[in-house]
């Protein structure tokens, strides 16, 4: 999710957490609280219901500790590798990120967890592939998201706009609202900088895309480059807010000072944080292929593990509550108070849009493309994220930035 750069919490939660002594080289004590760190600092009240439900349900309750900073979040949980502060549970991401810490032997192996929520039908074999390493399982969705565009509903009818079902009609929407001193789009110079990049690429050629994330494929190559061409045409022709602005993007949207927000169905939670109601404040479609000779719409889906380590004080408890977490019951529990979509299948969506994007991507509707977050490898991630964020502030950067990724992407795959 959106996170600001602000630092809530510093190392020296390292220091005070080691006064409780749950290390590697304490005795196995049986739990019945389990400290979760997360870095979903404003998610705290989400998971104090789930710690209250899961105390009456299954004997185990939680105690979150939320970060909103992702890299200090990150450098505190690969410290507690090397410390006696052992979270008992946390959050993390697929991909390369999860592939990493999995190598180091630090994720307990969930793989039995796994075969009987598929069994039981509570979690789907489609989500299999994202938390598989070496054919074993490691931890469990703690959320899925699928992406589109949020939109204020109020500046949308105003102005007489209906969600758009091509790319032409995208932008005359975002045209329409050029010419009424509306911008149509918001991005940001920060960590989200390349979502505008994987939405226009998968758009556009899922297959390069793919190829990309696997070392197939080079930034520089000309289907690369004729994205980062349109995305400089969009950003020239003055769709976009600032993107150095700092306001939360849901503010940006409830303010109208953007009429659009690309993002996960995650960010309902914020919308419904700032009490605004689904349909009549605002609401959600599926973003237009760039390409409509695609035989699917790419839509973009994420999947945030929530993860146990293999040297935690209770192991056995974590493995219980990661069991529970899967189940219709806690997931109904943690979609409907978030006004989210779930990972288990059983769970009914409340919010229309949302229900019927969650129904149609596990009909085959779409081409689910891997968030780039996820799906690019760290080192390259690293240097992508810098590129994109230089480039959405100086556009005509974009070659010289798709050379340096490149550049990132040849020496990690060299040694892969």
């Amino acid at each position: 999710m959106f996170r600001s750069r602000v630092v809530t919490l510093g190392v020296a939660a390292l220091v005070l957490t080691a006064c409780g002594g749950n290390g590697a080289g304490a005795p196995r004590e049986k739990k019945t609280e389990l400290t979760l760190y997360n870095d979903k600092g404003a998610w705290t009240k989400y998971f104090e219901e789930m710690s209250a439900l899961s105390k009456q349900s299954v004997g185990l309750s939680i105690k979150p500790t939320g970060y909103t900073d992702s890299a200090q979040y990150q450098a505190f949980i690969k410290a507690s590798f090397r410390t006696d502060v052992k979270p008992d549970l946390f959050t993390w991401q697929t991909g390369g990120m999860l592939e990493q810490i999995v190598k180091q032997k630090q994720v307990a192996d969930t793989s039995a967890i796994w075969q009987e929520a598929i069994k039981a039908g509570d979690l789907s074999k489609d989500l299999l592939p994202y938390y598989t390493i070496g054919g074993k399982q490691y931890c469990v969705p703690m959320n899925v998201a699928y992406w589109g565009m949020f939109y204020n509903k109020k500046i949308f009818d105003k102005y007489d706009l209906k969600p758009p079902e091509t790319w032409d009609d995208l932008i005359k929407t975002a045209d329409t609202l050029k010419q009424n001193g509306v911008k149509a789009f918001y991005h940001t110079s920060v960590l989200f900088s390349f979502v505008w990049f994987e939405q226009l690429l998968a758009g556009t050629d899922p297959d390069l895309y793919d190829r990309l994330s696997t070392g197939q494929a080079k930034y520089t190559d000309p289907g690369v480059v004729q994205v980062m061409e349109k995305w400089k045409q969009l950003i020239d022709a003055g769709y976009f807010i600032n993107p150095g602005d700092k306001t939360d993007p849901a503010d940006v949207l409830k303010n109208g000072k953007a009429a659009m927000v690309s993002s996960g169905s995650w960010f309902n939670t914020s919308m419904t944080q700032r009490n605004l109601k689904a349909g009549e404040d605002y609401d959600f479609f599926v973003i237009p292929n760039l390409n409509p000779a695609l035989p699917k719409t790419s839509m973009i889906f994420e999947s945030g593990p929530l993860c146990s380590l293999t040297k935690a004080a209770d192991p056995e408890a974590g493995a219980k509550y990661l069991k529970w977490w899967t189940t219709a019951e806690a997931q109904e529990k943690w979609a409907t108070s978030r006004g989210d979509v779930s990972a288990n299948p059983k769970v009914e969506i409340d919010d229309k849009a949302l229900g019927a994007v969650t129904k149609d991507a596990g009909s085959g509707k779409y081409r689910l493309v891997n968030r780039y977050f996820e799906a690019t490898p760290p080192p390259v991630l690293t240097a992508a994220l810098d590129g994109f964020s230089k480039f959405v502030t100086q556009p005509g950067s974009y070659k010289e930035v798709l050379e340096t990724i490149q550049q990132a992407a040849d020496e990690y795959w060299s040694t892969q």
